[in-house]
């Protein structure tokens, strides 16, 4: 006998669990790296700025590819901080609750993050659209400022890749099997 409708999309979100975990993790690396060069910018910098005297200056547009490199690096730990469920709960309501209940509020966080990611990827990108619309440069180096909006959109569309997958996942524990000992 074949395996149930229900156990054959667990075992499909099982194997492409793997997949979404693997790209959230490497966007949240990236973005980590993202992170390490805005600190060095910002380091040396400081140091250029503390050190006039001896001929240094401080980096000219420091704070422009600070402020797009912070986009970036925010935009790419959104997706594994939701996979890994590390957004606010609270705790001390739900863990008086049955379990369904408690995988029913997944669910519905699940949903409503996704939806703000798919929210924020779509005017992200139509803000992006503008900016390459306009022409818009930064003031200092120069460089367009739609760049820090696409480099942001990476992390945005994972986001709302793992956003799908984790309402998906969290639908299907819904459905799955409790045991009725009371367990939560």
């Amino acid at each position: 006998m074949g395996m149930s409708l229900s156990a054959k999309i667990e075992q499909k979100l099982a194997q492409s669990g793997y997949w979404i975990e693997n790209l959230a993790r490497f966007v949240a690396i990236i973005g980590g790296l993202a992170l390490v060069a805005i600190a060095l910018i910002t380091l040396v910098s400081v140091a250029g700025r503390a050190t006039i005297g001896l001929g240094f200056s401080p980096l000219l547009g420091q704070f422009e590819m600070v402020e797009a490199g912070t986009l970036f690096a925010i935009s790419a730990f959104l997706p594994w901080c939701h996979l890994k469920k590390g957004h606010a709960s609270v705790g001390v309501f739900t863990d008086l609750m049955g379990k369904r209940i408690n995988l029913f509020l997944d669910f519905a966080g699940d949903i409503l993050l996704a939806f703000m990611a798919f929210i924020m990827t779509w005017q992200l990108m139509l803000g992006m659209y503008d900016k390459i619309g306009f022409g818009e440069t930064t003031f200092l180096l120069g460089f367009p400022v739609w760049w820090s909006y696409a480099a942001a959109l990476f992390g945005l569309v994972t986001w709302v890749i793992v956003g799908i997958w984790t309402s998906l996942n969290s639908a299907s524990r819904i459905f799955a099997k409790i045991p009725e000992n009371g367990a939560r």
